[in-house]
């Protein structure tokens, strides 16, 4: 992959665009309900004073009173970027990494760089966001003929390093792997997937809905989700779509989008705030190829 000036312009272009200091990103660390009062419980172990709310907090799961222990958010600071996600296609590389809550006082910004010819090259900057705590990179002009060496960086000493797979145009045979359904119940890693997964080498990976049962909590089960399967996300691409489950629902029926009143959701739409369903989708799809119709 060439880097000219034109290039390095686009590359940045997330990231700069992003950095307007806007009020919204000053008051970012202290908007402890960003959801609204009416949502307090919506991702509250990853938002406002959330150091303080101590380890082994329990979140809402699917069924009635069923909760179970979160995964600890307070990481050494050396360890805060937990995961990326990437996709290319058509020349357009699109990555979004994923960081552990940040604290006051520490940088909003993620940097992503590229090993070329044995030297590591800082090619983007994009801002941390918050709720939800995800940052963006899109590249164009990708050569996708050659595996490219990666990490994201945050701060001096974190990060996270994986390989851009080239394209398997060249194949005979392109070999996918579906998962689906990883419920929260289950804590821990997933050796056994994992180990099964890499003996196939697939290269692609399709994560078809429910990454998560945390139905409040979607940041806390996003990064669950990425820390058990970190070790087959980091070197090939990766599809992720959002059910029924990861905005907090037992069943989504549709109905345009609309509020739902109902228990149960059967009168169909969502029944948290826009804001929080949409973080969701930035949090687990922003980094599909784009839509062949951008409207």
């Amino acid at each position: 992959m060439k880097i000219n000036r034109r290039t390095a312009i686009k590359i940045t272009a997330v990231g700069v665009g992003s950095l307007a200091l806007t009020p919204e990103f000053f008051a970012a660390s202290e908007a402890a309900q960003p959801f609204g009062a009416k949502f307090p419980q919506l991702d509250s172990l990853t938002t406002g004073e959330w150091w303080t709310k101590g380890a082994g907090a329990k979140t809402q799961l699917k069924g009635r009173g069923r909760k179970a222990a979160a995964p600890p958010m307070d990481v050494p600071r050396d360890q805060v970027v937990a995961f990326a996600v990437y996709t290319h296609q058509a020349g357009v590389l699109k990555m979004t990494a994923q960081l552990f809550p940040l604290k006051p006082g520490e940088e909003r910004l993620a940097r992503l760089e590229f090993k070329r010819d044995g030297k590591w090259v800082e090619v983007g900057k994009s801002e941390v966001r918050y709720p939800g705590w995800y940052a963006h990179f899109r590249v164009e002009n990708w050569d996708d003929s050659q595996d490219v060496p990666y990490r994201v960086r945050h701060g001096a000493k974190a990060m996270f390093e994986g390989r851009i797979r080239r394209d398997p145009s060249g194949k005979n045979e392109i070999v996918v792997a579906n998962l689906s359904c990883n419920s929260s119940r289950t804590a821990g890693g997933r050796p056994e997937i994992i180990a099964n997964v890499m003996e196939q080498d697939p290269d692609l990976l399709f994560f078809g809905g429910d990454q998560t049962y945390r139905h409040t909590e979607h940041t806390v089960g996003w990064i669950e989700f990425g820390m058990q399967f970190r070790d087959i996300i980091r070197d090939r691409p990766t599809i992720c779509i959002p059910d029924d489950h990861d905005v907090g629902h037992g069943n989504v029926w549709g109905e345009s989008g609309k509020n739902s009143t109902l228990p149960g959701s059967a009168d169909g739409g969502y029944k948290f705030p826009v804001k929080y369903v949409n973080q969701v989708q930035r949090q687990q799809s922003w980094h599909l190829p784009d839509c062949p119709d951008p409207a």
